[in-house]
Parts: C-alpha cells; sequence; structure tokens
C-alpha cells in the first residue's frame, strides 16, 4: 500500500475551505450506484483515516472491508434474520448506542428525520409494509458496493468509542474528499452474531456499526434529504470571566 507523505504548503484559505466542504457536504446517503470502487481507493480513504486520534494512541479500530460476493452473503443472512419475526424477536443488541427513554429536543429531532425521509419517499405514517422494506435497505447497504464494518476489542470502554467516532468522521471526510459518500449505519449492530459468524469474527470482538460507501446516485429522491442542524448558539456557551 502506498504510504501517505505531508503534501506540499498550499495557500490556507484554499485548505480551510477543501475541508469545510468536505466536512458540510457530508450526508446520509441512502441510494448508491453500481459504479465500483477501486480497492485503492478505499486503501487510500484508510490510510488518511488511520491518522485519528486516540486516547494514549490506542488506535482501538478494526475494519472489514466488503465487496462482491462477501457483501451479498452476509446482506443475505441478516435480511434471512430482519425478515424472520421469531428470530428478529430473539436478536440482543450489543451495546446501547440510543437512550433506553429518550427525551427532548434528541426525540423530536429523531422523529423528524425518520418522517422527513418517509414523507419524501411517499411511506404513509402506519404503513408498517414499506417502513419494513425502506429500513431493510440498510442491509443491502443501500446498494452501494462497498460495504464497512467496524469493530472493536470488547476489553475496550467507553473512551474507545469516543475514539472511533473520530475514526468514523475521518474515514467519511476522507471520502468525501474523494467524491465518494458514505451512511454510517447502526442498524447493523442488532445482527452482530449473525454478522460475526459470517466473517468469522472472533469472540472478543464488537461490532461498533457499518458504513455503505460509493457513489450517490443523483436521481434517487431519499438522497435529497438534508438534516436540519443547531445553530451554533444553540449548543456553545463561551465562559469568559
Amino acid at each position: 500500500m502506498k504510504r501517505l507523505t505531508p503534501p506540499p504548503p498550499i495557500e490556507s484559505k484554499l485548505l480551510s475551505d477543501a475541508v469545510d466542504w468536505a466536512i458540510v457536504s457530508r450526508r446520509s446517503i441512502r441510494a448508491f450506484l453500481p459504479t465500483p470502487v477501486p480497492r485503492e481507493e478505499i486503501e487510500a480513504i484508510l490510510e488518511v483515516a488511520r491518522h485519528a486520534a486516540s486516547g494514549t494512541n490506542t488506535q482501538p479500530w478494526q475494519v472489514h472491508v466488503l465487496t462482491g460476493a462477501a457483501k451479498d452473503r452476509v446482506s443475505a443472512a441478516v435480511l434471512r434474520a430482519y425478515d424472520d419475526p421469531a428470530q428478529h424477536a430473539a436478536l440482543e443488541e450489543p451495546y446501547a448506542y440510543y437512550p433506553r427513554e429518550w427525551v427532548s429536543p434528541y426525540v423530536d429531532r429523531r422523529r423528524k428525520v425518520g418522517w422527513d425521509l418517509y414523507g419524501l419517499l411517499g411511506i404513509a405514517k402506519g404503513d408498517k409494509a414499506r417502513m419494513h422494506e425502506q429500513h431493510g435497505r440498510n442491509y443491502r447497504f443501500f446498494d452501494a458496493p462497498v460495504g464497512l464494518m467496524f469493530t472493536v476489542d470488547r476489553v475496550m470502554e467507553q473512551g474507545s468509542f469516543i475514539d472511533y467516532g473520530m475514526f468514523l468522521q475521518s474515514v467519511m471526510v476522507a471520502a468525501r474528499g474523494r467524491g465518494l459518500d458514505t451512511c454510517p449505519q447502526a442498524a447493523f449492530t442488532l445482527f452482530h452474531r449473525i454478522i460475526a459468524r459470517e466473517l468469522g469474527l472472533p469472540d472478543g470482538q464488537l461490532l461498533v456499526c457499518g458504513m455503505s460507501l460509493g457513489h450517490a446516485d443523483p436521481d434517487r429522491v431519499e438522497n435529497t434529504l438534508v438534516t436540519e442542524r443547531e445553530p451554533v448558539e444553540g449548543f456553545t456557551r463561551f465562559h469568559e470571566e
């Protein structure tokens, strides 16, 4: 693999504009083109992301790249459980991603993004069949040519999830800088035992999340969704005295 070397200095405004664009233009894409992503491109993204910060340089991330038949096999196994009510009911989350009791403003934001997406897709409230079908697209990686699974050693604690967030953001921003799109997916965690079996993961590995990677389909309406974000003054306090 070609190792990343520091680029030559460039004008600071151009640099900040490029970084800002990659961060601000990142969105969760839910429909991808079949255009392949070369292995060299995936490796280049991970080469950049490996420089993410981590506490005492622990670097707790492990990445599993799925393409072709391997991706299809994992998708099929997960979808069999997803579509079987008995199997689905028996599944357990490996860790609590969401709060056990929702409160405002978090539950309001969650509901809004859900109904905004369903509204674009013409899925009416109460249409459980269409909702099930749409949610199931997660497990096909929204037709992206590349699926990523991220795991961590179970001995690691909550701080490693902070480190992991920085690594995942680095993956997504590095992909965006190359004209690619992503969708981080906690939806896979419920199926962690199935995924572990299909990938031959050791018992000591915990599934953190999955991610779709590829080229966004510009003609799909779900990719026009833009989520609302809280303004800086809504979540920031300056302490000066």
